[in-house]
C-alpha cells in the first residue's frame, strides 16, 4: 500500500511538471519575426522569440500579436515596423546601421583601433635603444695608456 501511494504521488508530480509550458505560439514564422524583436520585460535580455520566462508579461503578448498580424496577411517587416512605431528603436534587438545607430556599430572598432595605435606608440617610445653617450677623445687616450701599462706588467 506505501509502495502504491508512494508511486500515486510520483506519478501526480510528474503530471504538474508536464503541465508547465515554457513558451506558447513557439511557430518558425513567429520565431522568425520575434528573434528581430527585443523582449521589453525588464527582467531578461533576450528577444521574444527566445524569451525562456513563463508567462512573460511582455513576450507572450507579443507573439500572440505576432500570429495574429500573421494571419491578417501582413509582412515580417511590417509587424517589426508597427513594433517600433509603438516602442521605438528599442524594440529591435540590434539598432539599424543607419543614422546615429550607426555609432553603435562603429565605434567598438573605433575603440579597438585606438587602443591598438597606443599599444603601438608606446611600445615603440619604451623599445627606443638609449642614445649612446660622446666619448671624449681625452679619456680615450687615457684608458689606453692605462691598458697599455696594465699589459706591461703582465710581460
Amino acid at each position: 500500500m506505501l509502495r502504491l501511494r508512494g508511486s500515486l504521488l510520483l506519478l501526480a508530480l510528474a503530471a504538474l511538471s508536464l503541465a508547465q509550458t515554457g513558451m506558447t505560439l513557439a511557430t518558425p514564422e513567429i520565431r522568425r519575426v520575434g528573434d528581430k524583436l527585443a523582449c521589453l520585460c525588464g527582467s531578461c535580455k533576450n528577444s521574444v522569440g527566445d524569451c525562456p520566462m513563463i508567462m512573460c508579461h511582455y513576450s507572450n503578448p507579443a507573439r500572440e500579436k505576432i500570429a495574429s498580424m500573421q494571419k491578417a496577411g501582413f509582412s515580417d517587416q511590417a509587424i517589426i515596423d508597427e513594433f517600433v512605431k509603438k516602442e521605438g528603436i528599442r524594440a529591435l534587438v540590434a539598432p539599424p546601421a543607419e543614422g546615429f545607430s550607426l555609432v553603435g556599430w562603429l565605434m567598438p572598432f573605433i575603440a579597438i583601433g585606438i587602443g591598438l595605435v597606443m599599444i603601438w606608440m608606446f611600445l615603440r617610445r619604451f623599445r627606443k635603444p638609449a642614445a649612446v653617450p660622446e666619448i671624449d677623445p681625452g679619456d680615450f687616450d687615457r684608458y689606453r695608456d692605462r691598458i697599455d701599462k696594465d699589459l706591461a706588467k703582465l710581460d
